[in-house]
């Protein structure tokens, strides 16, 4: 990342959380989470026993990958959207027929670089074609892709961190993005027993604790910010009339932080709500699609009905 694009990002991360925190119910965008440090917690995350996600939709690719690779056809170019540490990709890239190029979109540069190294190395000869971006706001593609279909890639169900209103938004500029005849192969969780679904959030060793207590740590690093994370503590709750988990850093106690020169005044008890995970059910999604600007194609899913990965087309 060039020192303009760092101290772009520093400035938008400190704008990002003074608004949220003078909201009346105190927020932080999800997107903060990951730097590098966040970044990696969350890969320590995804193979924790009791987060099924990541290794519930790796099953799903294993059993239906032939059918997907069928069905996408060849010579895509495949986009990205938040590759995490590569290992997706290369199982997708490696399914498809002749792929034409790889495009990670990431907003952390030094994550996003060695995601595209990994994937360089495991794909001789394919174009590898990173950019740094803020996925969830309009962004421009290589001009390189020439005329090769789009393949957006977005698994992981991180669709969920969206409000259904900020999820239609989000994929109607990814359809315009993407643009005619593209395609979409998205992961999103299910709605299942609210008590398997909490443990995913608050695991028992304590690192998703970790992953939302190093957003202040982050404030602290980079907006010049003095939380002080003993004062804090991690939450998760299901929100049923949302169809969603919930995670929030609750005040231990009555305290002041001060961030970039700003003072905000926390109450005992009063949280900063920092991410939705929202679940879907296999027969609403599609509309969530339609409104975004998307149709079904396909839909599988894993035999418990834990998780589910969709193939959209432009509509």
């Amino acid at each position: 990342m060039s020192s303009g694009q760092a101290t772009d990002q520093r400035a938008a991360l400190i704008a990002d959380a003074l608004a949220g925190l003078a909201a009346p119910r105190k927020t932080l965008p999800c997107k903060w989470f990951y730097d590098a440090e966040g970044t990696r917690l969350f890969e320590r995350i995804t193979s924790l026993p009791e987060y099924y996600p990541t290794r519930t939709e790796q099953g799903i690719f294993a059993a239906h990958g032939a059918a997907m690779a069928a069905r996408i056809g060849a010579g895509a170019a495949v986009v990205e959207l938040g590759p995490g540490d590569g290992a997706k990709a290369v199982q997708l890239l490696r399914l498809l027929r002749d792929p034409a190029a790889y495009v990670p979109v990431e907003i952390a540069a030094d994550w996003l670089r060695a995601a595209a190294a990994r994937v360089a190395a495991a794909c001789p000869g394919l174009p590898v074609w990173p950019v740094v971006a803020d996925f969830t706001r309009e962004f421009a593609l290589p001009p390189t892709l020439g005329a090769a279909p789009r393949l957006g890639f977005f698994p992981g169900s991180t669709i969920g961190n969206f409000t259904p209103a900020a999820a239609t938004g989000f994929l109607r500029r990814l359809r315009a993005t993407l643009g005619d005849g593209s395609r979409l192969l998205l992961g999103a969780d299910l709605v299942k027993d609210p008590a398997r679904l909490i443990a995913a959030y608050d695991d028992a060793a304590g690192v998703t604790a970790a992953f939302n207590l190093n957003l202040l740590a982050r404030l602290n690093r980079e907006a010049g910010a003095d939380f002080d994370l003993a004062g804090f503590r991690h939450r998760a709750v299901w929100n049923a009339a949302r169809d969603c988990v919930e995670m929030h850093l609750v005040s231990l106690r009555d305290q002041r932080v001060t961030i970039s020169g700003r003072v905000i005044a926390f109450r005992e008890g009063e949280t900063i709500h920092t991410e939705d995970s929202h679940k879907y059910r296999l027969e609403t999604f599609p509309r969530l699609a339609a409104d975004g600007g998307w149709r079904e194609e396909a839909v599988w899913t894993d035999p418990e009905r834990l998780f589910s990965v969709w193939l959209l087309a432009a509509a």
